[in-house]
């Protein structure tokens, strides 16, 4: 086994321990093809409690022994029996892993088919992404997320290098991605503002408020796409947002006011819905051609 020191490097030294230990007894597993360091260690978000995110890549013909992975989660468990689900226990785009308490902190194991990050990304490169809304909260998964865990994912088992070659596929932001994610998210932000502004003079609030949270979320897809960068997660999605070179002034301040205090009479409402479609008109500006409304609305 060839562990890559760059990437054990980006943990501390008692996690380091952990993880290798980890890594010889799951790449002694058949069908284990690469294993990664993802999440916010990779990223460089982490903090001192964070967990450590292992990638489990497989081949979809050939996927690797889901008791094997078992045993290995008893093994380097201190706390009782850990959870290992079984292939796409957890939905289409998380589709399965372990929660393990280790020694050296939580560890997460997370499965991945090697087949299916492959058609994502090409997928994507043509410009088409999908959303699942019940994969997980707050607003879902997005395909694009995939690209996202390619380009920053450190790898720590990759003989044959199949990781190395998914980066190369994601180390420009495609162009045809730019333009989908832009139309398509800008569009939904103003249909839904038709819709909200229908909401808030009723004094709408349940309806009024889905609305303000679906178009700010677009409006996050839109900010990332401008700027050329893989959208990953919602968790910090506005953190990232105020590093943008291209985004509105006082973006954090503006969204944080129109979710905190939308009101719950129409004028309120109505203020609230006035105040996203200003903002909404600010990133259509900065979009310039890339955003071409369908209708005259």
């Amino acid at each position: 086994m060839t562990v890559s020191d760059t990437a054990l490097n980006a943990l501390p030294p008692d996690k380091q321990l952990v993880v290798t230990a980890i890594l010889a007894k799951l790449t002694a597993i058949a069908g284990v093809r690469a294993v990664v360091l993802g999440g916010s260690w990779a990223h460089g978000t982490q903090t001192s409690t964070s967990d450590i995110d292992l990638g489990l890549y497989y081949d979809e013909k050939a996927p690797f022994d889901i008791a094997a992975v078992r045993r290995v989660a008893a093994e380097v468990s201190v706390d009782g029996e850990p959870v290992v689900t079984e292939f796409y226990e957890w939905g289409a785009w998380v589709n399965g892993g372990a929660w393990i308490h280790t020694a050296g902190g939580k560890v997460d194991f997370l499965y991945r088919n090697l087949d299916q990050v492959r058609r994502v990304i090409a997928e994507a490169r043509a410009g088409k992404t999908t959303l699942d809304y019940l994969q997980q909260p707050p607003y879902g998964f997005r395909s694009v997320i995939y690209l996202a865990e390619t380009s920053i994912c450190l790898p720590l088992y990759d003989p044959d290098h199949l990781i190395a070659e998914l980066k190369q596929a994601v180390v420009d932001y495609p162009p045809k991605l730019k333009e989908s994610v832009i139309q398509g998210n800008l569009w939904s932000v103003e249909f839904t503002l038709l819709h909200a502004r229908t909401f808030a003079s009723r004094a709408d609030v349940y309806n009024t408020v889905g609305c303000l949270t679906r178009a700010l979320s677009a409006l996050t897809q839109v900010l990332f796409a401008l700027n050329e960068t893989y959208f990953i997660s919602d968790k910090r999605a506005i953190d990232t947002i105020e590093t943008f070179g291209i985004r509105p002034e006082d973006y954090r301040a503006r969204v944080e006011r129109i979710l905190a205090h939308p009101g719950a009479d129409v004028d309120a409402l109505s203020q609230t819905v006035a105040a996203l479609d200003e903002l909404f008109r600010q990133v259509v500006d900065l979009a310039g051609a890339w955003y071409q409304p369908k209708y005259g609305l």
